[in-house]
């Protein structure tokens, strides 16, 4: 492993920072001062301004959140109300995709950064399920349609089929039931506008097997093993 990428992973900076110090000769690996591009094994002795480094966490960190409404997914933390601030893990972790600001519900987040983009490239196969409460009475050609695929013009566009379905709404609220296997900008707010609806509440409530179940909003909790069977790519390191 690269030398910067193994500082950025133990937390105590990032790869950018990384190159800073080593240029800056207060990296020493093994005794000896550091250079650019150096690589480092798990045995290896590494020090910052001599101070040894701990070593890296054999197994990375997988998070599921039910994110309230109010909080962006965003890494960069000058942003008010930004995830990672929020959750606020001890190790360095990054969002796998994204849950718009004023949606709720599931999101994953990971320590793991190599990961992230090779996860999101295989998301149009992952299952996403959503509670989507709606301003009126669902028509049976509204959920025909969304299922079908739905031109958005803003994105140039059309969706790919999926599965609404009418569910149960408590206090007489009109609530559906989406399963899609996209994630466009706002998808499902855009495709609920087409058809002349404007939703009153977006909950993410299941990512290919994970589920939100009774997790609080605003809590988070550690994937166990067996979730992350058919959500990583098998080469990935746990």
């Amino acid at each position: 492993m690269r030398l910067n990428k193994f500082l950025s992973e133990t937390g105590v900076c990032s790869r950018r920072e990384a190159d800073a110090w080593i240029e800056a000769g207060r990296v020493a690996v093994n005794g000896r001062r550091a250079t650019l591009g150096v690589q480092v094994e798990a045995v290896d002795e590494v020090r910052v301004d001599g101070r040894t480094v701990g070593q890296r966490s054999r197994r990375h960190i997988y998070i599921a959140l039910n994110k309230p409404v109010g909080i962006t997914c965003t890494t960069e933390r000058h942003v008010a109300g930004n995830i990672i601030d929020f959750v606020g893990h001890r190790e360095r972790i990054f969002p796998i995709g994204r849950l718009d600001k004023d949606s709720e519900g599931l999101i994953l987040l990971t320590s793991n950064g190599d990961i992230v983009n090779e996860i999101l490239r295989s998301e149009n196969r992952h299952e996403k399920e959503y509670r989507v409460t709606v301003d009126r009475p669902l028509s049976d050609q509204c959920l025909a349609g969304m299922s079908r695929g739905v031109w958005l013009p803003e994105l140039k566009q059309t969706t790919k089929p999926c599965r609404v379905t009418r569910v149960h709404g408590a206090r007489g609220e009109h609530v559906l039931r989406m399963v899609l296997t996209q994630g466009l900008n706002r998808q499902i707010r855009r495709m609920c506008a087409e058809f002349g609806y404007k939703v009153r509440r977006l909950q993410r409530i299941r990512i290919v097997n994970i589920q939100l179940g009774r997790l609080p909003s605003g809590q988070w909790r550690e994937l166990e093993q067996g979730e992350l069977h058919g959500l990583l790519p098998k080469r990935a390191v746990w």
